[in-house]
């Protein structure tokens, strides 16, 4: 599959629970930061598009869990991205390096608020699509 970003990340000692695994919650951490570095990638943070009263906001995720990660394991994050009506739909699949298995995948489903109404975004359709 081709993805619009991937990059690497490392999995944490803090970031496992007593069981040796990675806390659930860390996943939707992992894919915040892709989709931080996929727009820094294209000149925009989050930051920036707030300052031009434009908030990309979560609406819906969904998450699905294969393997566990565990400490010192390398992460490949991919992620597509797609407008869908008025919804930014980033798609992203997590792999563990040492042998590229699937461990996580998740649909993040965003809605734009252009100074705080719900509106889709020409510069972020111009910059990302």
């Amino acid at each position: 599959m081709e993805y619009k970003f991937t990059t690497e990340i490392e999995v944490r000692d803090y970031e496992c629970d007593i069981q040796g695994i990675v806390n659930n919650a860390n996943y939707q951490h992992y894919t915040e930061h892709t989709r931080h570095l996929f727009l820094k990638s294209r000149n925009l943070t989050f930051a920036s598009l707030h300052e031009q009263g434009i908030d990309v906001v979560v609406a819906r995720m969904e998450l699905k869990f294969k393997m566990p990660f565990r400490p010192d394991d390398v992460i490949v994050s991919c992620m597509d991205f797609e407008r869908v009506g008025i919804k930014y739909v980033f798609t992203h699949h997590l792999y563990r390096k040492s042998d590229m298995k699937l461990c996580h995948q998740s649909k993040v489903e965003c809605v734009c608020l252009i100074n705080g109404k719900l509106s889709t975004s020409e510069l972020i359709d111009k910059t990302l699509l």
